[in-house]
């Protein structure tokens, strides 16, 4: 299992932006985060077409299925999300790894039973936000 903002273990931070110069305040080789609307698929196509290392927040089935054809490297989803994500990845063999957002530790063995992907705390999204 991945787990990334936990405070035992050092992993890499999402750095969630809203606008395509957000990723100018990310660090070399970085993860950018951006949420699954719309409104940012400029945003999802610009990463895309630079190779810049991404994940994708989504709410639905149909945003897990849009953000693995897109070719996003995580997909982070609500816990009430985790099996089906999951389900849906093993089947039709993602690329991408699913990301489960956790607020506490007690959620961690919950989720390893579930086969999920991985794990993310609150701590390791950093908002870059203009």
């Amino acid at each position: 299992m991945l787990i990334f903002g936990h405070r035992f273990i050092e992993s890499e931070k999402f750095y969630k932006i809203n606008l395509i110069d957000c990723i100018r305040k990310t660090p070399p080789s970085s993860s950018v985060l951006v949420e699954f609307n719309e409104n940012n698929l400029e945003i999802i196509n610009h990463l895309r077409t630079n190779y810049i290392n991404f994940a994708l927040e989504v709410n639905d089935i149909t945003q897990i299925i849009y953000a693995s054809a897109l070719g996003c490297s995580y997909i982070l989803v609500k816990k009430s999300l985790a099996k089906t994500a999951q389900d849906l990845a093993q089947n039709y063999l993602f690329d991408s790894k699913i990301l489960v957002h956790v607020e506490n530790e007690n959620e961690i063995q919950e989720l390893a039973l579930l086969g999920v992907d991985g794990i993310i705390f609150p701590n390791a999204i950093i908002k870059t936000f203009t």
